[in-house]
C-alpha cells in the first residue's frame, strides 16, 4: 500500500529541510567575471565535483540605510551577443525533410505491427525498444499512436488472459504456450513465443509501461530473477553484452520505484555495484557511455533534450541487432533535424526573454542574480513541443523575478522596505499602492505586476476562464513566506525544524515557477484537476519539499556566511544536537530519495482521475530545477555545468 504521507516516525530519523533560498538560494563568488560563451564539441559526464569558493556578503550604505549584497557573479550572456544568434534551419527544406521522415519512420511502425523482419521470437523486445530508442532521441511527439498501439501489444496479454478467464477452459489451453510472451505477474520474455521471461524485457517493459500508466504493471515481476539466495543472478564475468544491457535497464526500471517497494531498492543497490564495476573494466562504448549517462543524470535529474543530444552520439553502434529492418541512420537523422529546428525555436524565444530582461531595467541592478538565460535553458530542455511556447518563455519569466526578489527579501531590502513591497503586491492594482516605495522596488513591483498580468491574459485565452485572482493569491502567499524568513534573518531566530520546512516549501518557489506558465499551455486545466496539482496538493507539496531539501543542501553554507542562520540543516541540529551536520546533511539526502519516490507515485498512480498529461510538466518543472542542484547551486554558480547545458542544448546546432 502506497503512503499518502510521510510517516512521523520517519521525520524522526530523516531530516525534514527547508532552507531559506527561494527559487535559487545564492552560493557566492566574487572571483567569476563575465564569460564569454565558447562553443564546446563535446558533451562533458563529470565524475568529480571542482570546488566552489564562497565569500561573504559585502555591506554597503546607501542612503544611510545598511545593505547587504552576495557579491554573484555577473551576467554571462549579454544582450548584444543573445540578440547576434542566427541560424539557417527556419529553412522550409528542413522541415519538410523532417516530415518526410516522419512518414518513414511511420511506415517501420507498420512493418512492425505487420510481423515484417520480426518473428515471433522477438516481436515484444522490437517494440519495447523501437519506443525506448525514440523517446530517448527525443522524436516521440510526432509517434503517439504508434507508441501507444505498441505498448498496447505489450500489456495486452492481462486483458487476453482475463477475458479468456470469463469464457471456456479451451480457450486457456489454446493460449497457456504464449502467457510468458505478454506482460504477467512473471515479466515478459524478448517475443510472444520465447517461452521464457528474460531480464531485459522485464526491466524495460516494467519502466515504459510503468510511465506510460499501463494498470498492473507491478515491481513484483523482478522476483522471477533472484537466485535461491534472494539475490539477482548473474554471470560471473562481465563480458556478456546482453547481460550488461540487461542490468542496465534494471537500473533504469528501479528509478521510477515507487514508496516500499523493497524488490526495486534492491534492484537499484544491486544494479549500480554492477555497472560500476563493469566501468571500470572495458573501454568506452557505446554501451559504456550511455551508463555514464544514466548513472549521472538518474531520471529525476535528467533533461530530455540533453539525453537526446547525448543519445544521438552513440545511437546505431549495434543498438537494436534483433531489428535488422530498422533504418537507425533515417531515426538518428529526424532526431537531429527536430533537434536542429526546435533549435531555431530556441533562439527566437531567448532574443525575446533577453529583451525583456534588458527593457525591464534588471539589467542595471548589480545586486541581484541574471540567470534568464539560464532559467529559459532548462524550460527547452524539457518541454520541447514546438507550440509551448508560452509555458518556456512564463517559465524563464516567472523563474528570474523569484530570482531577483530572492536578493531582495533576502539580503539587499531593509526590513522597513520589505514590509512597503508585500504591503503594496496585496493592494493590486491599486495605482498608488507603489507610492512609498524606493526607486528600485517601483520598478520591480512595476514588472512583477506587468508579468503576471501579461500571463493572466493568456491563460485567460488557453483555459477559457479568469486566473489573475487565483495567481493573486499565490503571489501573497509567496511573499508572506518571504517576509516571515526575512524577519528569522532581522532577528537572529532559528525556528524549528517543522515550521521551516512548512514555510519553505513555499519561499522555494515553485509553485509560482509552475502554476501560470501550465496555465498557458492548451493542455486544459479546469479546478478539480489543477487543485491535485497546484498547492497544497500532495504532489505540488512533494515537488516543493524536494527543491526545497536539496537546494538547502546546497546553499546553507552560503547562507550562513551571509548572516542567514536558518536552514533545514541548523533546524535539524538545534532539535539534534547529538548529530554532527554530516550527519544531518546524509539525512536530508535519504529523505529527498523517499520523497521523490513519493512523486513518483502521485504522478504514475493508476487510480488517480488526472492524467499524467496534466501533471507532466509540473513534474518535469521539478527534474528540472533539482538538476542544478546535482554539483552545487547551479543558479548562483551558473559558470560551470549549467553554462555547458546552454552551450550544448541552445547554442549549438547538432552536426547533421
Amino acid at each position: 500500500m502506497i503512503l499518502n504521507s510521510i510517516p512521523m516516525a520517519l521525520l524522526s530519523i530523516l531530516p525534514l529541510p527547508a532552507s531559506k533560498s527561494s527559487l535559487h538560494k545564492a552560493l557566492t563568488s566574487s572571483t567569476h567575471h563575465l564569460i564569454n560563451p565558447a562553443f564546446s564539441t563535446t558533451i562533458p559526464i563529470r565524475r568529480k565535483v571542482s570546488m566552489i569558493t564562497m565569500c561573504s556578503t559585502t555591506a554597503v550604505s546607501d542612503a544611510g540605510a545598511k545593505r547587504r549584497i552576495a557579491n554573484h557573479h555577473s551576467n554571462l550572456w549579454e544582450d548584444d551577443f543573445i540578440q547576434s544568434l542566427s541560424t539557417n534551419y527556419e529553412a522550409p527544406t528542413y522541415r519538410e525533410r523532417a516530415e518526410r521522415l516522419i512518414e518513414e519512420v511511420k511506415q517501420m511502425f507498420t512493418e512492425i505491427e505487420a510481423g515484417v523482419s520480426i518473428t515471433p521470437l522477438n516481436d515484444v523486445l522490437s517494440r519495447l525498444s523501437m519506443v525506448d530508442s525514440i523517446e530517448r532521441l527525443g522524436i516521440d511527439r510526432h509517434f503517439k499512436m504508434e507508441i501507444k498501439s505498441a505498448l498496447d501489444y505489450v500489456h495486452r496479454s492481462v486483458i487476453i488472459i482475463y477475458s479468456c478467464i470469463l469464457y471456456v477452459a479451451i480457450i486457456l489451453i489454446s493460449i497457456s504456450c504464449t502467457l510468458y510472451s505478454y506482460w504477467s505477474e512473471k515479466g515478459i520474455g524478448c517475443g510472444r513465443e520465447s517461452g521464457v521471461t528474460d531480464l531485459n524485457s522485464t526491466a524495460l517493459g516494467l519502466r515504459i509501461l510503468r510511465l506510460h500508466g499501463y494498470p498492473n504493471v507491478s515491481s513484483s515481476v523482478l522476483e522471477q530473477f533472484k537466485d535461491d539466495k534472494g539475490q539477482f543472478a548473474t554471470s560471473s564475468i562481465q563480458t556478456d553484452e546482453g547481460e550488461i544491457r540487461a542490468v542496465f535497464n534494471l537500473f533504469r526500471a528501479s528509478l521510477v520505484a515507487f514508496p516500499i517497494e523493497k524488490v526495486m531498492e534492491e534492484a537499484q543497490i544491486f544494479s549500480t555495484m554492477y555497472l560500476k564495476e563493469y566501468l571500470e573494466k572495458i573501454p568506452v562504448s557505446s554501451l559504456s557511455r550511455q551508463i555514464e549517462y544514466v548513472m549521472e543524470y538518474g531520471w529525476h535529474t535528467n533533461l530530455p533534450r540533453l539525453e537526446a543530444r547525448h543519445y544521438m552520439d552513440v545511437f546505431g553502434y549495434n543498438e537494436m541487432p534483433w531489428m535488422a529492418y530498422v533504418s537507425t541512420d533515417k531515426l538518428l537523422e529526424l532526431a537531429k533535424l527536430e533537434f536542429n529546428i526546435f533549435h531555431s525555436i530556441q533562439q527566437r524565444e531567448l532574443k525575446h526573454i533577453s529583451r525583456w530582461w534588458k527593457d525591464s531595467g534588471f539589467s542595471q541592478m548589480n545586486f541581484v542574480r541574471h540567470r534568464h538565460v539560464e532559467y529559459y535553458t532548462l524550460a527547452s530542455c524539457f518541454a520541447t513541443d514546438p507550440q509551448h511556447s508560452a509555458f518556456r518563455i512564463s517559465f524563464a519569466k516567472m523563474c528570474h523575478l523569484i530570482t531577483v526578489l530572492d536578493d531582495i527579501y533576502d539580503t539587499f531590502g531593509t526590513m522597513e522596505e520589505l514590509k512597503l513591497f508585500t504591503a503594496a503586491v496585496k493592494r493590486w492594482p491599486d495605482p498608488s499602492a507603489t507610492d512609498s516605495l524606493p526607486e528600485y522596488m517601483k520598478r520591480v513591483y512595476t514588472v512583477v505586476y506587468e508579468t503576471v498580468n501579461e500571463m493572466a491574459q493568456v491563460a485567460k485565452k488557453s483555459q477559457g476562464r479568469d486566473t489573475i485572482n487565483y495567481a493573486r493569491q499565490a503571489w501573497e502567499a509567496y511573499l508572506d513566506s518571504y517576509m516571515k524568513e526575512a524577519e528569522w534573518i532581522s532577528s537572529g531566530c532559528l525556528p524549528t525544524f517543522e515550521e521551516y520546512y512548512e514555510n519553505g516549501k513555499i519561499s522555494f518557489g515553485y509553485r509560482i515557477s509552475m502554476l501560470q506558465p501550465i496555465l498557458a499551455m492548451d493542455i486544459p486545466f479546469p479546478h478539480h484537476i489543477l487543485q491535485e496539482i497546484d498547492y497544497p496538493s500532495r504532489f505540488s507539496s512533494l515537488a516543493a519539499g524536494i527543491l526545497r531539501l536539496k537546494g538547502d543542501t546546497r546553499c546553507y553554507k552560503a547562507d550562513s556566511a551571509r548572516g542567514e542562520e536558518a536552514s533545514c540543516i541548523s533546524c535539524y541540529l538545534k532539535e539534534n544536537p547529538g548529530l554532527t551536520e554530516e550527519d544531518v546533511v546524509n539525512h536530508i539526502h535519504a529523505m529527498v530519495n523517499y520523497l521523490m519516490k513519493e512523486l513518483n507515485w502521485e504522478l504514475l498512480r493508476p487510480d488517480s482521475n488526472v492524467p499524467i498529461s496534466s501533471k507532466k510538466h509540473a513534474f518535469d518543472i521539478c527534474r528540472a530545477v533539482h538538476h542544478g542542484y546535482i554539483y552545487r547551486d547551479g543558479y548562483s554558480v551558473s559558470t560551470n555545468e549549467i553554462k555547458d547545458l546552454i552551450m550544448i542544448t541552445v547554442l549549438e546546432p547538432v552536426p547533421l
